[in-house]
């Protein structure tokens, strides 16, 4: 299975970058692992919130594969505990799920069509992160789930 992560906007910002370089090749011991980097709409400064949505939704679905499991972080979806996460990651590699897609929505969220594909929502909070912070959350929350199907040291409950 491959897992990748999918966020709108500008490549990692230097203060978060060191981090998720780190944990993305820590997950690549277990899954092969990608980033991808949605470049940001043209003319998206005079586009309205719910153009802009409709925009980056489209290029969202159409990139995204029919098979893909796609997993939308979503303030409104369900909250995961570490463990909850790892029986996701296990869950879907039993069941041969090729490419296991994390995404993270842009800055006024994810459109209504993106959502409505979405095989799962995730809410990693209750706060609000900026899109950079959540980035260095996800990739270290991925690679804690890995360590815990490995039952190794890093999670300690």
């Amino acid at each position: 299975m491959k897992i990748q992560f999918w966020s709108p906007g500008k490549n990692h910002e230097p203060y978060v970058k060191a981090g998720i370089d780190d944990f993305t090749s820590r997950i690549s011991r277990y899954f092969k692992v990608e980033w991808i980097i949605l470049p940001p709409q043209k003319n998206a400064a005079s586009l309205s919130e719910p153009e802009l949505k409709k925009k980056e939704g489209k290029q969202i679905l159409d990139q995204l594969g029919k098979d893909d499991y796609l997993v939308a972080l979503e303030e409104t979806g369900t909250m995961l505990s570490s463990e909850g996460l790892a029986n996701l990651l296990q869950a879907r590699a039993n069941d041969s799920s090729r490419q296991l897609v994390f995404l993270i929505g842009g800055a006024f969220g994810l459109d209504d069509d993106v959502l409505r594909r979405a095989n799962m929502k995730w809410s990693l909070s209750k706060l609000v992160f900026p899109h950079q912070l959540v980035r260095l959350i996800l990739a270290e929350q991925v690679y804690r789930a890995c360590t815990i199907l490995k039952n190794e040291k890093y999670h300690h409950k």
